[in-house]
């Protein structure tokens, strides 16, 4: 196993709603889509099954959202596959070992949803392109966890 400072990026932000609206921003998977940055209409997320769409963020829609999804249980964990950073066009990452992100939900002390994001496995990624992936994963999640907290603040 390599070291957490390498192999695994954590978050967690603290969302000033029930926990049953913060999962439901993770679970269905057009609503998920509109905080994330994907388009996800006509998709739904199951264990077992991909889901995968196009990025909307202006100069990445050539990109795909495209993930397996690993574990749901509602109101608690929600995680999936996915290869990091996988924005070069043309090249195939399927013989990549993907990394893992998980979503879980637990009460906030003082009320509201801690919500913890953590994505391990860096260290399976080819040595190439490690570094960069860390990197732009890390920003990538600083983004999203305020990106669900605005989303969800909305209503």
């Amino acid at each position: 196993m390599g070291s957490s400072e390498t192999d695994r990026i954590e978050r967690s932000i603290v969302i000033d709603a029930p926990r049953a609206r913060v999962w439901r921003a993770l679970a269905d998977a057009p609503e998920f889509g509109t905080w994330f940055g994907a388009r996800l209409q006509g998709q739904r997320f199951a264990p077992g099954q991909r889901a995968r769409g196009s990025i909307t963020y202006p100069g990445y829609e050539h990109i795909f959202f495209d993930v397996v999804i690993q574990r749901m249980e509602p109101e608690k964990l929600l995680s999936w596959h996915w290869h990091p950073y996988a924005v070069e066009p043309g090249v195939d990452y399927a013989s990549e070992t993907p990394t893992l992100v998980t979503f879980t939900l637990e009460d906030a002390p003082g009320g509201g949803t801690l919500l913890k994001v953590v994505e391990s496995g860096f260290d399976q990624v080819p040595p190439a392109r490690r570094a960069l992936a860390f990197r732009m994963n890390s920003g990538g999640w600083d983004a999203q966890v305020e990106n669900i907290r605005g989303h969800v603040a909305k209503g």
